[in-house]
């Protein structure tokens, strides 16, 4: 590896072989923000991105930054993938997301906020309120806040309080008028949690025409804290929240109960250190000073913000009533060979089917999973579960098919981050259910989509599998793009079986001879692959590599794309996110092109293609990016697709419409630089998800 960063180095002065994988993932939140900014998109729209900015810098903060503060405060460095150390890391970490904070509050009151007035919209402080409006907020403060609040002082007598992880406070500067003028006036401060159960974005009254008009709750607290205090003028009042270290950690080999393990470190989560303080601007230096003291935050760990505390609370605006100022609606069209529920396992006995999500409705999954459930030939079912909806089907089905008297396993995950509670949840009511719940191998995360059906077919026994790119989750699969493979074949369903044999039971040898399945053969295989394409072209072989999937980190990974780059081979990647490999090099990685999709829907699928000299080409699909955590942390699966028909459409359709995009593609470049597609000047937009609704509406229209 040495050897290649110096050959780098050598074709690229000043040039590192690999990108740090914490800018990366900054880079690709830019790319969120920037759908945002865009004029190209509803209005309302650009409001759910802007929420989802916020959303996902929590999630970083709460776990990328949390994990490098926990380095530099242990002493122990683990250098990132291009040599930084944490406190380098930490250091560029903050000026990019600060830029970036920067830039997410300037579009919302400056791009966002006046649209939205335009359109009806408009949001109200407290300086800006009508007599009649400022009426209505101190009854709805009397009525429905001021019951709920309870101020802490902080003072000699008071200890600091332990504010919640990503909750909203108000921290309010008070003086007392009875204090004597030769003294001073005498300050106090206090601090306001504000209980999640309020909402945070009120509608002030309840106008039947005219303009919808929201105040922040952050705001009418602010205006009316007074009221908490009598007896002493309220001086100050500033919105804050903190953000803690949220990174679960379990010893599995020490837990004898790992549900209750679990449900102990949630509640312990809520203590975390913390990593981050968000506060208005303008806060007094002393009490600035008193919140950084209490919560053992230097001052780079603090975002003065110009606006609202936490723009994921504009979700809600996003959602509300007003098509004409979203993406034209879109429903996704039943019309595959499964749309039948009752022929399911008929049409896959005779057939592999392939399901492209959003564009091809989630109801088949679904159904596989109930028809299972009410069948009186299927005897057993088998199901991961690693992310699912509030309301679940599947596990629905599940619970239905034990009541049925049949077999039934799910495979829990309940170290899903962030997910932990509802997993929780379904957990204990699969097992009252009666069904076998089981959490996967010891220190790995169950992250393959997989459902095994056996089914009493005369004498024998036939097995059906689903496989799958994306989670067992109604709601998401219409938001996100995935693929689903319905098969019976017996090489891929008997890998399925003995998967699910070594999850539940006991194995010491893992042989699989169809599936790549992390931790046991995944990154060997890949790496064989890419190797294999490197040989075939070196050798005057046609070689080429496809690759489509949501992350790449590995290193080892990565260099041997380097290498097959420098051998002659074409490499396109499409990475949503976070990617540490350096295109473009000259003599090194100038056969590798890397480009991103951030859109409408999320692209989440995870699909590959090698060449293999020219005769069978070799197309995967499945559950894993290609990262370490993916290839020795989790249990994860790719699936071969064998079936002619499936093969054409990804080689003819899935892969060449996503790198014709032009609109909301970006390329990266060996600076580090994400850059929209080019497109010559008399050439037209062309959105790949675009194409994808319009291909499943004509072929809706074609069936009906």
């Amino acid at each position: 590896m040495a050897s290649r960063k110096k050959k780098s180095r050598d074709h690229e002065p000043g040039k590192v072989a690999y990108f740090n994988r914490e800018l990366s993932w900054l880079a690709f939140n830019r790319r969120v923000l920037e759908q945002a900014q865009s004029d190209r998109h509803p209005l309302l729209e650009r409001v759910r991105f802007l929420a989802i900015v916020s959303s996902n810098l929590d999630e970083f903060f709460e776990i990328r930054v949390a994990g490098l503060m926990q380095q530099v405060d242990s002493g122990l460095t683990e250098f990132g993938s291009d040599g930084l150390a944490p406190v380098e890391q930490l250091r560029r970490i903050h000026s990019v997301a600060a830029s970036m904070v920067e830039d997410q509050y300037h579009c919302w009151l400056h791009r966002l906020v006046p649209a939205l007035a335009r359109e009806g919209i408009e949001f109200r402080s407290s300086h800006d309120l009508s007599k009649a409006e400022l009426n209505w907020v101190w009854t709805y403060f009397r009525e429905q806040v001021y019951p709920v609040l309870t101020p802490l002082a902080l003072d000699q007598s008071h200890p600091f309080p332990q504010l919640g992880n990503k909750t909203l406070n108000v921290v309010v500067s008070l003086e007392s008028p009875d204090a004597k003028k030769d003294n001073g006036t005498a300050e106090h401060v206090a601090i306001l949690p504000v209980p999640r159960i309020l909402p945070r974005l009120v509608a002030i009254g309840a106008p039947k025409s005219g303009p919808h008009r929201t105040i922040f709750l952050s705001d009418i607290i602010k205006l009316c804290a007074g009221e908490l205090f009598p007896g002493y003028r309220l001086k100050s009042a500033h919105a804050f929240r903190v953000t803690r270290n949220s990174d679960l950690y379990i010893d599995e080999e020490e837990a004898e109960n790992l549900l209750k393990k679990i449900e102990d470190e949630l509640r312990n989560l809520r203590r975390g250190a913390a990593v981050r303080l968000e506060i208005e601007k303008g806060v007094d230096e002393g009490i600035f000073k008193t919140l950084c003291q209490h919560l053992n935050l230097s001052h780079e760990y603090v975002y003065q913000l110009n606006g609202p505390i936490n723009l994921l609370r504009l979700q809600s605006l996003a959602d509300m009533d007003r098509p004409d100022l979203k993406f034209p609606p879109f429903t996704p069209v039943n019309v595959s060979p499964l749309r039948e529920p009752s022929r399911i396992f008929d049409v896959v006995r005779e057939q592999d089917v392939l399901l492209h999500h959003p564009y091809d409705a989630f109801t088949p999954v679904v159904d596989f999973v109930e028809q299972a459930a009410r069948d009186p030939q299927v005897i057993a079912i088998k199901q991961t579960l690693y992310r699912t909806s509030g309301d679940s089907p599947i596990v629905r089905a599940l619970i239905e098919a034990s009541r049925n008297d049949k077999q039934v396993t799910a495979l829990v995950e309940l170290k899903a981050r962030f997910d932990e509670a509802n997993n929780i949840q379904w957990a204990k009511q699969l097992e009252e259910a009666g069904v076998h719940v089981v959490y996967g191998l010891v220190g790995h995360k169950t992250h393959c989509k997989l459902c095994l059906v056996v089914r009493s077919e005369g004498r024998t026994m036939k097995n059906y599998a689903h496989l799958g790119t994306g989670n067992y989750n109604p709601r998401t699969a219409r938001l996100y793009t995935d693929l689903s493979y319905f098969t019976s074949r017996k090489d891929i369903t008997g890998d399925v079986a003995q998967l699910f044999n070594t999850l539940t039971g006991f194995g010491r040898t893992q042989r699989f001879r169809n599936l790549l399945v992390a931790p046991f053969n995944l990154h060997r295989r890949i790496r064989e692959l890419i190797d294999r394409e490197a040989d075939n072209a070196r050798n005057g072989k046609p070689a080429r590599i496809l690759v489509k999937m949501n992350a790449l980190v590995d290193k080892a990974t990565i260099d041997g794309l380097y290498a097959a780059s420098q051998a002659g081979v074409k490499v396109d990647l499409i990475v949503r996110g976070v990617c540490c490999l350096v295109p473009g090099m000259k003599g090194f990685s100038e056969n590798i092109t890397v480009r991103s999709l951030v859109g409408r829907f999320l692209e989440h699928a995870r699909c590959f293609y090698f060449e293999n000299s020219g005769g069978e080409p070799l197309i995967l699909a499945g559950s894993a990016d290609w990262m370490p955590r993916n290839f020795f942390r989790r249990v994860e699966v790719l699936f071969p697709i064998r079936d002619p028909s499936l093969r054409q459409w990804i080689l003819g359709e899935l892969f060449p419409t996503e790198l014709k995009d032009n609109d909301n593609a970006h390329v990266l470049g060996s600076s580090g630089a994400y850059l929209p597609a080019t497109r010559a000047a008399d050439e037209r937009p062309f959105s790949a998800q675009a194409h994808f609704m319009a291909d499943a509406l004509m072929r809706a229209d074609f069936k009906g």
